[in-house]
């Protein structure tokens, strides 16, 4: 991994770390937090010891979790665009948003100027790091923690910009020339929170989901959920009946709250999702979203699902298993926590911003003092 280290801050020109008693050791870097909405932008967060100690801020797209985000930290929004908006039939739609993207991006590159980006993708975030690499800042790309066997769509576009690639699976990284490769999921040991007889329904921060929502009402309906439910429609033009609480948006600390407490959580495929409620120990049924039914860009979801029921961390509703028969099967399961542990690769990013020369506020103020 030294000898990575090495070679990067050779074929990028950074510098190597500056002693502690140099002018360097009061440095701070210009950082650009760049991810869309729903897990990419919660990895980002969870990678807070990188970032807090820079002169940091954060470009994201204008949902729950980034509204809740720019009321603790500066943000700034662009707009929210996918090529898969072209397979799902509204390629005009895209182009309009791409546009609106690119000279979101391109104004808000010119005014901050940063040191170096960091971004976990996805597609609304390629126009900020093309301007910033033009500008001549350096770009740490992670690929999505989502793409187990091969590298996203965005990674494989936006990659030849980035100085480092970082891959969180082997499968993915021999595909992508990744520098770096950690694999974060583990399963944490001890007794999850107590719990409260209470179910909670998401369909996540990005898309409506009017599917996963009928399947909850259905099961309320037919008597299989005497648990209290709360229901997140987002977006969805859907209201189900028969439950305590609909919500359309709520607030990520709310949601975090709500997990907390929540014995069972019904979601969709989103890592961030997924993450958040395996972290609170909840039994979890995953609905992924599927491409022929118009519910994503892509059928990204049923690698993830898979991959998470394969390691026995939730149920999966697909064609092989209905709504009532994964409710059966976490009921009967115990509940097993999981998280991500970032440590290994927020050490490996923050040697990287070690060995960034010195951020361009910092060395204005050297030459003014000169």
């Amino acid at each position: 991994m030294h000898g990575l280290r090495a070679s990067f801050a050779n074929v990028s020109g950074m510098a190597a770390p500056l002693p502690r008693d140099t002018p360097g050791s009061e440095k701070k870097l210009k950082l650009a937090l760049c991810a869309s909405g729903g897990g990419h932008v919660r990895q980002i967060l969870d990678l807070e010891s990188v970032w807090r100690d820079h002169d940091f801020f954060f470009v994201t797209e204008d949902l729950a979790l980034g509204r809740s985000i720019a009321a603790k930290y500066r943000t700034l929004f662009v707009a929210h665009y996918a090529l898969g908006q072209a397979r799902l039939g509204a390629p005009f739609r895209m182009l309009a948003a791409a546009l609106r993207n690119l000279f979101q991006s391109l104004g808000i590159v010119l005014r901050e100027r940063p040191d170096a980006v960091i971004t976990t993708g996805a597609g609304s975030m390629f126009f900020v790091l093309l301007c910033a690499r033009l500008l001549g800042a350096k770009i740490i790309l992670i690929d999505s923690f989502a793409r187990f066997t091969a590298p996203s769509a965005f990674a494989r576009i936006a990659g030849p910009m980035a100085h480092v690639r970082v891959s969180q699976s082997h499968a993915s990284a021999a595909q992508w020339q990744a520098t770096e490769t950690f694999d974060p999921l583990c399963v944490l040991e001890g007794a999850r929170p107590a719990k409260e007889p209470l179910l909670f329904a998401t369909v996540g921060a990005t898309l409506p989901f009017d599917r996963l929502i009928r399947m909850v009402e259905q099961a309320k309906r037919d008597g299989l959920l005497p648990e209290r439910v709360i229901v997140q429609v987002g977006d969805g033009r859907y209201l189900p009946a028969g439950v305590e609480e609909v919500r359309d948006a709520i607030p990520f600390e709310e949601v975090k709250d709500i997990l907390r407490r929540a014995d069972i959580v019904v979601c969709h495929g989103g890592t961030g999702s997924l993450i958040t409620a395996l972290q609170q120990g909840c039994r979890v049924i995953a609905v992924p979203r599927l491409f022929a039914l118009g519910e994503h860009y892509d059928d990204h979801q049923l690698e993830i699902t898979a991959a998470f029921a394969q390691r026995g961390l939730l149920a999966v509703v697909d064609e092989t298993q209905d709504f009532a028969t994964a409710l059966a099967t976490v009921r009967a399961q115990t509940p097993v926590m999981a998280t991500t542990d970032l440590t290994a690769l927020s050490s490996y990013l923050a040697d990287l911003l070690k060995a960034e020369p010195a951020g361009r506020a910092v060395q204005a103020r050297r030459r003014s003092a000169a």
